[in-house]
């Protein structure tokens, strides 16, 4: 599968090469089963304890862009908490997780991934609460699929229907968004 693609694309950039060169040069690793099993393992074993927070973006009417940050809960995909803002800090997102998690009602594990407010106080935050943090990986974004498709179903449902004309209007939208069902 490697090999052919790969010898394709030297061919139009103009190498003259044998498919047959390019797999003998090709590094062979033995593929581990196992470390592919480990994440939806993970998934599945206590989806009843793990949710996942995530932001996604929204332009508005006049061009800007509103940010709108949510807590989804993966046993019956509910959303625990949302809300909206222009300007996404640690501190907001720390505070949000505070009143998402209120009266010890939080998960015992939150996916999150390597987004650059998800740091420092957001990270004593979560665990001030009693949730292990853990992150995805580096461009894996189908390691949080709740979130993504959560995401996805606002777009399509919503934001591809309606413009949006403020960050007020937006969290007024929200505020009918139902959680996708399994």
């Amino acid at each position: 599968m490697g090999a052919p693609r790969i010898h394709s694309e030297l061919k139009m950039l103009g190498f003259d090469i044998s498919e047959r060169s390019v797999l003998r040069w090709m590094r062979k690793t033995p593929m581990d089963p196992a470390r592919a099993r480990r994440w939806p393992v993970f998934l599945n074993n206590h989806h009843e304890a793990i949710s996942a927070m995530d932001f996604f973006t929204v332009p508005t009417l006049t061009f800007g862009v509103v940010y709108c940050f949510f807590v989804i809960a993966h046993d019956r995909r509910r959303i625990l908490h949302c809300n909206v803002t222009r300007h996404p800090t640690t501190a907001w997102v720390a505070q949000q997780l505070r009143e998402a998690f209120l009266y010890d009602s939080a998960q015992r594990y939150l996916i999150l991934d390597r987004e650059h407010t998800f740091h420092g106080e957001v990270l004593e935050t979560v665990e001030g609460l009693g949730v292990i943090p853990v992150r995805t990986a580096i461009r894996s974004p189908w390691q949080n699929g709740v979130a993504e498709r959560w995401v996805g179903t606002c777009r399509r449902d919503l934001f591809d229907h309606v413009i949006v004309l403020n960050e007020r209007h937006l969290k007024r939208l929200m505020q009918g968004v139902r959680p996708v069902l399994p």
